[in-house]
């Protein structure tokens, strides 16, 4: 499976530039802080896709779109406190980006999971 042909791998890179363009406004202070942390965690989720599309089991695809998950779920946690910290002011970021990830994600590995069993 090519990877940058998933629309959740897509709309995961999207994401990734929402969260560099949101933290841009952060405190210098949050440079090494919640800042670098959210971006980490952004890029790990479609580079964690990429690289189980990459492998050749679906045991271990499935298993880097769980890691992506955990990421996903990650940012999401920050974008919370960054709320509480009054450093955003929006659940835009979660209403159009981060839960329509979460469904996509959700539903390539039940489409796998199916694929497996069906093998």
């Amino acid at each position: 499976m090519i990877h940058t042909e998933l629309r959740v791998w897509n709309r995961s890179v999207d994401l990734v530039e929402v969260i560099y363009q949101v933290s841009n406004s952060f405190p210098k202070s949050e440079e090494y802080g919640l800042t670098a942390q959210m971006r980490r965690c952004a890029i790990s989720i479609p580079s964690n896709i990429a690289e189980g599309a990459g492998r050749n089991s679906t045991k271990e695809f499935i298993r880097f779109l769980n890691i992506s998950n955990g990421s996903l779920n990650e940012l999401e946690t920050q974008l919370v406190i960054a709320k509480r910290l009054k450093l955003i002011d929006s659940d835009t970021i979660l209403k159009d980006h981060i839960n329509p990830i979460r469904g996509m994600l959700f539903r390539l590995k039940a489409t796998l999971q199916q694929k497996s069993s069906n093998s």
